[in-house]
C-alpha cells in the first residue's frame, strides 16, 4: 500500500498548489451556498413578519353598504382605502395585493338575515399576495361566525346548535421537525458539496493527465494500477468528504443568525447530526468520486472530461426530486439506495428523528458495496494501455 499512499500524497500536494481550485473547492463551494441560501430565509421571513405586523392596505369597493364590517376591518389593523376603478386591472398589474368588493344588495340581505356575499378579488399566481389575501379571509370568517353566533342568541339558541361536531387540534410536529419542511434543500447541498469536492481533483488525474501526457511514465512505473488508482481515489475522496464536512459546518454556524425561532422552528446541527451525515457520506464520496474518475477516464482532454462530469451533476438531483415531490414514508430498502439513502437519513436527522443504527449501515454497507463496483471497473479501464494515450 505504499505506492499508493505515495500516489496519495502526490496528488493532495499537487491539488492544493492550485489555489484556484482549492478555493473554489474548500472556500466558495462549502460557504457561498449557506450564505446565499441563510439571505434568502432571512429576507423572507423577515419581510412576510413585517407584513403580519404591518397595518394591512386593503381598497374597498362599496365600504358605505357595510359600515359595520369596515369598522371591524379597521379594528383588525386593516386600512381601508378607496378601490380602484378597475379592480381587476389593478389586482393583475400588482398595483393591489387583494381588493375586497361589496356589492349593493349586501344591505338588503344583511337585514333579511340572509347570506350576504362579498367579493375577493386577488390574483393567486402572485405569491406575494398570498399571505394579504389570507389575512382578509381569517378576519371576514371570524367575523362571520361571530354574527351567526349572535343571530342564533337573539332567537333564543344556542351557537353550539350550528357546531354539532368541534375539532380539536393534536399537533405533534416539533419546531425541529417543522423546519425540515424549509431547510429539505439542504441534503442536497451536502450531497452537491461531495459531488462538486472532488470533481476538480477527478478531472485533473486522470484526462488531466493525459493532456499534460504525465500519466504515462506514471503508469510506466513498475507498481500494480490498481494501487495508483487507490491513490488518486483517496486523494479525491478526501477532497469531496472534506467539502461535505465544511458545508455542514458552515450551515451549522450561519443558520444560528436565522429567525427560525420568529415562525416556530429550530435549525440543530450538532454533533450527532455532524457525525451521522459525515459517516453515510463517506462512501457516497468514495461513490461520485469513483463516478467521476471513470468518467474522466474516457476523455481526451481536460475540457471534454468537465463537460461529461457536468452532465453527471443532475444525478444527485434524482432523489431530491422524488423525495420532494412525492414525500414517502422511509422504507428499509430504501436506505440501500445509494444517494437516496442518504437523502432519507440526513432529512431524518434534520426533523429530529430517531434513524436505527441497522438502517445507517445498510446506507453505508450498500452504497460502500456499489462503491467497490466502480472501482472494480475503474481498475480494469486502468489496465489498458490507451488509457495513457491522449490523441
Amino acid at each position: 500500500m505504499k505506492p499508493a499512499l505515495i500516489v496519495f500524497l502526490k496528488e493532495v500536494r499537487e491539488n492544493l498548489r492550485d489555489r484556484r481550485t482549492v478555493i473554489n473547492t474548500l472556500v466558495t463551494g462549502p460557504l457561498m451556498a449557506p450564505l446565499i441560501f441563510v439571505l434568502m430565509m432571512q429576507t423572507l421571513v423577515t419581510r412576510e413578519l413585517d407584513k403580519a405586523e404591518k397595518p394591512l392596505p386593503l381598497p374597498v369597493a362599496g365600504a358605505e353598504y357595510a359600515p359595520n364590517l369596515v369598522a371591524v376591518l379597521k379594528q383588525q389593523n386593516i386600512d381601508v382605502q378607496p378601490a380602484p376603478a378597475d379592480a381587476e386591472r389593478a389586482v393583475r398589474e400588482q398595483d393591489a395585493d387583494v381588493v375586497l368588493r361589496i356589492p349593493q344588495d349586501f344591505p338588503a340581505n344583511w337585514k333579511k338575515g340572509e347570506p350576504a356575499q362579498v367579493e375577493i378579488v386577488y390574483d393567486q399566481s402572485q405569491r406575494d399576495a398570498s399571505g394579504s389575501v389570507s389575512r382578509l379571509r381569517g378576519v371576514l370568517e371570524r367575523y362571520s361566525e361571530q354574527t351567526a353566533a349572535l343571530r342564533l342568541v337573539a332567537r333564543g339558541l344556542s351557537p353550539s346548535v350550528i357546531r354539532p361536531l368541534t375539532i380539536a387540534d393534536r399537533d405533534q410536529s416539533t419546531p425541529q421537525s417543522r423546519s425540515s419542511n424549509l431547510f429539505s434543500i439542504l441534503p442536497y447541498f451536502f450531497i452537491l458539496g461531495g459531488f462538486i469536492g472532488g470533481m476538480a481533483l477527478a478531472i485533473d488525474t486522470t484526462a488531466g493527465e493525459r493532456e499534460r501526457q504525465s500519466l504515462e511514465p506514471l503508469l510506466a512505473n513498475p507498481v500494480s494500477r490498481w494501487q495508483i488508482l487507490a491513490g488518486k481515489l483517496g486523494a479525491t475522496t478526501a477532497f469531496a468528504i472534506t467539502t461535505v464536512l465544511l458545508s455542514i459546518l458552515a450551515f451549522a454556524v450561519v443558520g444560528q443568525f436565522m429567525p427560525t425561532e420568529k415562525i416556530g422552528m429550530t435549525l440543530q446541527i450538532g454533533p450527532r447530526f455532524v457525525v451521522c451525515t459525515v459517516l453515510v457520506m463517506l462512501p457516497l464520496a468514495a461513490l461520485l468520486a469513483t463516478l467521476q474518475t471513470l468518467v474522466a477516464a474516457f476523455a481526451k482532454s481536460y475540457r471534454e472530461a468537465q463537460t461529461y462530469i457536468s452532465l453527471l451533476m443532475f444525478v444527485p438531483m434524482i432523489p431530491t426530486l422524488l423525495l420532494t415531490l412525492m414525500p414517502v414514508k422511509a422504507q428499509a430498502w430504501m436506505y440501500a439506495v445509494p444517494l437516496m439513502g442518504q437523502q432519507i437519513v440526513i432529512t431524518r436527522l434534520l426533523r429530529g428523528d430517531s434513524v436505527l443504527v441497522s438502517s445507517m449501515l445498510l446506507c453505508f454497507a450498500c452504497t460502500a458495496l456499489a462503491a467497490a463496483v466502480l472501482c472494480a471497473i475503474a481498475a480494469h479501464i486502468y489496465r489498458s494501455e490507451r488509457l495513457a494515450i491522449s490523441t
